[in-house]
């Protein structure tokens, strides 16, 4: 799941709301939430403003 956000993320080329993600992949929006605060724990993912993510 982690790839699969990180993949969707990078795509976007811009920062995302985790519900934008989950509507990409067709999947829940918490399983999207715990992947993306997965990223941020790894350092793989950035919050640019409240509530959007990209990539760092």
């Amino acid at each position: 799941m982690k790839d699969q956000v990180l993949n969707a993320m990078r795509n976007a080329g811009k920062p995302v709301c985790p519900g934008d993600v989950a509507k990409t992949l067709g999947v829940d929006g918490k399983d999207v939430s715990k992947a993306i605060k997965s990223l941020r724990e790894d350092g793989l993912v950035t919050s640019p403003k409240r509530c959007f993510y990209e990539p760092a």
